[in-house]
């Protein structure tokens, strides 16, 4: 295994876990959750389908790293979008004391991207 792959699977991971530990933050309705929702105008009713959103992108991504590249390639394109989107709603909201957090999680989906390319 080169550096790079190593370097890549390495992002790959924490962008899984990243995602996992989220989306596990979501369906419990953790109160940083319930605060970034309300800021943010998202309908609380939401939570659940972006919460599988996410679980659905990091077990595509840990698919792609056992051996299904291309789940891994188009879940890591899910992700780029679901978190573009998630920048979005925060500047239409003008939410920018949290903006940085799905600006580091759409970073990660990026160079998980190059993962499986």
């Amino acid at each position: 295994m080169t550096e790079m792959t190593v370097t890549m699977a390495v992002i790959a991971i924490v962008t899984i876990a990243a995602n996992a530990g989220v989306a596990a933050a979501d369906f419990a309705r953790a109160k940083f959750v319930l605060a970034n929702v309300a800021d943010v105008g998202v309908p609380l009713s939401w939570l659940p389908a972006l919460a599988l959103l996410k679980a659905a992108g990091a077990a595509g991504l840990l698919l792609g790293l056992l051996g299904v590249p291309v789940i891994g390639l188009m879940a890591a394109c899910g992700l780029v979008l679901f978190f573009v989107g998630a920048i979005v709603a925060h500047v239409r909201a003008r939410a920018y004391a949290k903006i940085a957090f799905p600006i580091a999680f759409l970073a990660l989906a990026v160079a998980s991207v190059f993962s499986f390319l």
